[in-house]
Parts: C-alpha cells; structure tokens; sequence
C-alpha cells in the first residue's frame, strides 16, 4: 500500500527511512522508537564491503554497537587476570606494572623479609670492614689522607680482607633474597598470597642449588676475565705494549658482549631452579633455550629494567654516600667514622630493600612471558585459575612443572 509521502509500507507505519511520528492522542502514551529490536543484527557474512563508511544520517540507529553491522572489528573478551598479570602474551607495561603489584599484594613477603635480609647483612658487612681497625684503635682518622698514609699494611690488607667478607655474605643474602622473592612472583601470577614461612618452605630444598648456580657464574666470569688480561700481558710482554694495545681493545669488546650474552641467556635459570625445581645444568640448558629465539626482546627489557632501577638506587644512596663521605675525610674520632659508616650503610639499606623486589619481579614475570609465548603456557595458567579464589594457595604451585614435551 502506498502512503501519503510516497513511499511503500502499511497503514499506520512511517516509510523507511523516515522518523516516527511525533504526534500521539491525547491521554495516550507516546508510541514507542523505531529501531531494531535487542540484540538484531546482520546474519554472519552480510554488511557492507570492507573499508565502507555509512553516508551521513545513515547507518545504524544511536546507541547500536557498530560491530554487529559490519562498521568495525568484532570486539574481543578481556584476557583472564586472576592476579599481578593477564594470562596472554605480557607487553613491557604488563611487566613493570606486575612487578610493582606483587609488591603491594605481598608487602609482608616481600618488604619486609627484604628489610630483614638486607639489614642484617649490611649489619655484617660493615662489622666485618671497620672490625679490623676498630679493634686496633686506628679506625679513628683512617679513611682521611693523614690516616691512609699512617695506617700499617697489615691493618689495611686485614681490613680490605673483611670487606671481602662482607661482599661475600652481601651476595650469599642476595641469592637468598631472589628465591624467596621468585616465590612470591609464582603465587602472586594467580592472585595467591604467601607468608614468609611458606616461601622459605617451599625455598629451603632449592637453596644449595642456587648457591651452586652464582659459584659457577661467579668462576665462569673470573675466567673469562683472566683469559682476556693474561693473554694481553702475555702478548706485551713478547712483543711491546702498542701490540698489546692493538689487540687488547677488540679482546675487550670481545669480552663485554660475552659477559652480556651470559647475563642475558642465564638470567632465567635461577627461577627455572626455584619454581620448576630443576639442576643446575638443567636450569642452564632450559634458560638458554627460552631466551634464544627472543634474545633481543629480553635483553632490551633487562637492560631497561637495570637502568631503572640503577637510577632510582643512585637517587636515594647519593646524598647518603655524599655525607657519609665527607665525614670520613673530615674524621678526627671513632664515632665520627662510626657514623660515616653508618650513613652509607642506610643508603644503600634502602635503595636495595626499593630495587631488590622489583628487580626479581621482573625476571620472573619475563620468563613467564617467553614461557607463554614459546610454549603456549597461558593456557595451563587458565587451569590453575578456573577455580579462582576459592581454590588452595598451593594448588597451583605444581603447574610451574609442566612443560612443553
């Protein structure tokens, strides 16, 4: 039937293309919109060709999605994130974000078994370096240009010995501090917290191995090292110190990317240790080959994460370092070096305690990241979260074992 706007439709009804009539009777309600009903859209495969925009005043009616009418890209489920992180594919935000949540998640497991550790190893350090001269009674003006030059040999051998010592338990506290911070990390992936008691239980068996991981490290760098500069002495030596030159500086180089190529390649191999509860040798093996396919991405995310946390480490020691100083050199008495000392100390007590979390938070959330991206290990993840809160803390720790035949 034709209507009197000449278009086609029923009695009653507007043309299409046309807006409803304004007009309703008197003491009746105003009809209702036109418009398709909820939830209509195009069947599947219909809609206008791609790139297509509707003419102006045209399209589908305000407040219509676009994407049921072929205007856009269909809309996509957020990603699962039971807790610090989504459960896909990690981006750089998603790193450093998680590893910043964890901390706040945790902060008893976290801050504060740091705060523990870190004092009572800078305690121990600075114990073992100013003991020496303590005991002697020459601590008082020996870090001052008189003192230098006054005190014996054996006092500054002995105490150049003891700081050693206190470097040494300073790294010992360090690997302790990384497990248990990889730990919390595991849990925290799916919204589980820890106390400080569990991590160390689930800690404790894995300790020697670690222990073990840093002393290889440790000797495979000394011998690099020592490869390099016994060659370039021995090359000065026969022949003169300009041909020493001229290959000591490629040697060098050689030397710097070696060590960065390490660093990089093992850095996952102590939570590889810690959460997947392998050897040492294993854990090397096994971090070798979930960096090697992505070795630039991980190194780029490992050094920007080094620079952050270097800055923020140098902004909170320096004016700690700078006092610190400055009393040592104007010392004339025990409590004056005493609190030089002391000052030092609380700076780099608090820049750890800042940058130590933070930094394992990163490691660990990268190598879930490759974990995810190599061995598609987001969906055993989605497993251990189906239960969501009200499954066991502990339920999932076993799904760090499995891996990719």
């Amino acid at each position: 039937m034709s209507t009197e706007a000449g278009g086609s439709g029923t009695a009653g009804q507007p043309a299409s293309g046309y807006p409803p009539p304004a007009y309703s009777p008197p003491g009746y309600p105003a009809p209702p919109a036109y418009g398709p009903p909820p939830g209509y859209g195009p069947p599947p495969g219909y809609g206008p060709p791609p790139g297509y925009a509707p003419p102006p005043g045209h399209g589908p009616p305000p407040g219509y999605p676009l994407q049921g009418y072929g205007y856009g890209p269909p809309s996509m489920p957020p990603a699962l994130k039971p807790g610090v992180i989504p459960l896909r594919p990690l981006t750089l935000s998603d790193i450093f974000n998680g590893a910043v949540a964890y901390i706040r998640a945790n902060p008893k497991a976290t801050l504060g078994f740091t705060t523990i550790v870190v004092v009572a190893t800078q305690l121990l350090a600075l114990v073992l370096s100013v003991g020496p001269l303590a005991v002697t009674g020459q601590l008082a003006g020996a870090f001052n240009a008189e003192g230098m030059s006054t005190a014996s040999t054996g006092i500054l051998l002995g105490s150049t010995l003891s700081s050693v010592a206190g470097g040494a338990a300073t790294w010992f506290t360090a690997i302790l501090l990384s497990g248990m911070l990889t730990v919390v990390v595991g849990r925290a992936v799916f919204g589980a917290g820890i106390t400080i008691s569990e991590a160390w239980g689930r800690l404790k068996g894995r300790v020697w191995a670690l222990i073990g991981l840093a002393l290889l490290q440790a000797v495979g760098v000394a011998v690099l090292i020592a490869v390099v500069v016994g060659l370039i002495f021995a090359i000065g030596a026969a022949a003169n110190v300009t041909a020493a030159v001229i290959v000591g500086i490629p040697l060098g180089l050689l030397l710097v990317a070696a060590l960065i190529y390490l660093w990089v390649v093992l850095a996952f191999a102590p939570s590889l240790i810690v959460l997947e509860r392998l050897s040492i040798f294993a854990a090397i093996e096994r971090s070798f080959r979930l960096v090697k396919n992505d070795f630039w991405r991980v190194f780029g995310i490992l050094l920007l994460a080094t620079i952050a946390v270097q800055f923020v480490a140098g902004a909170v020691t320096v004016p700690f370092s700078f006092g610190g100083q400055l009393l040592l050199m104007g010392a004339s008495s025990t409590a004056m070096t005493l609190l030089g000392f002391v000052l030092m100390s609380v700076g780099g007590v608090i820049a750890q305690i800042i940058t130590a979390p933070f930094t394992a938070g990163v490691i660990v959330l990268l190598y879930t990241d490759r974990r995810i991206r190599a061995e598609a290990f987001d969906l055993v993840l989605q497993t251990g979260a189906a239960d969501g809160p009200a499954s066991p803390s502990d339920s999932t720790d076993n799904l760090w074992l499995t891996r990719q035949a």
